[in-house]
């Protein structure tokens, strides 16, 4: 039973049920918002836009592309999604993607089970991407920083795979007892391309950090480390650093360049929270 996606008009003085009539996805109050050719919706408001080209490049979207499909980094989306199966296996769980990106997480949980799913990231590029691959899912751009374009109280599990996330906005989103899932870099995630590139192996643990952020409205339930290692050359260390943005940094340029082989270290801490 795959519901429609309990998507909310982002206008401020709105907030009413959005609903796909045709082409546009419309609110009761006449709001109507087009769905693009490859499928997604754009409701970022103005006030919610950094930049006329938010979120992340079509670079960095193909970056982390090209290197899920040579297999870097599918230990960690792997676990992550075998959890997010678990927590909505019931037919009428809805499951939100927050910093969605090419929608790989997304795409992959649809695939196990018929679950209601929708993707949001600031990023049209890796939205268009995710819609072109995945059509079973609602995908829109919106900034999932601001006040999320989603109606109160009817979201079963909230995923967040390395992206930024509102903890009252989850928390408003979500169903009473419903689950954030979160993956944030492990301490020793990249450490050797950390080492480098930026001349230092430092180690930041995440975990206690992102686990007080949410406190005050989510107890905390599990935390597993997925790890992997691959030996890498040029060309996908360079997919690394483009999909991280260090790439990009005209300081690091020279050494980002003089790479030729690296043994590198992937690795994220995933935390489950229920919502009280």
């Amino acid at each position: 039973m795959v519901l429609i996606a309990p998507l909310a008009c982002p206008v401020r003085s709105c907030r009413q049920p959005l609903e796909p009539v045709g082409r546009t996805w419309s609110c009761p109050n006449r709001h109507a918002f087009d769905i693009a050719r490859s499928g997604y919706v754009n409701l970022l408001q103005p006030q919610d836009r950094r930049s006329l080209h938010a979120g992340d490049t079509a670079a960095a979207v193909d970056a982390r592309r090209r290197l899920l499909a040579a297999g870097i980094g599918a230990t960690i989306v792997e676990r992550f999604v075998e959890r997010a199966a678990v927590l909505s296996a019931d037919a009428a769980s809805v499951v939100v993607d927050l910093g969605c990106g090419a929608g790989d997480a997304l795409g992959r949980l649809q695939a196990r089970q018929p679950v209601t799913a929708v993707g949001l990231d600031l990023s049209a590029a890796a939205v268009d991407s995710a819609a072109r691959r995945f059509p079973g899912v609602t995908w829109a751009v919106a900034n999932a920083d601001r006040r999320l374009p989603l109606l109160d109280a009817h979201v079963s599990v909230v995923l967040s795979l390395h992206a930024r996330r509102n903890p009252d906005e989850c928390h408003r989103v979500l169903k009473p007892g419903g689950h954030l899932l979160i993956a944030v870099p492990a301490s020793d995630d990249l450490i050797e391309l950390r080492h480098a590139v930026q001349g230092a192996r430092i180690e930041r643990d995440r975990v206690a950090d992102t686990i007080a952020i949410h406190s005050g409205a989510f107890d905390s339930v599990e935390h597993i480390t997925a790890r992997e290692r691959h030996t890498l050359t040029g060309d996908a260390l360079r997919d690394v650093l483009r999909g991280t943005y260090r790439g990009e940094r005209s300081s690091t340029a020279s050494r980002v360049q003089a790479l030729d082989a690296l043994d590198v270290t992937f690795a994220s801490d995933i935390l489950l929270l229920r919502r009280r």
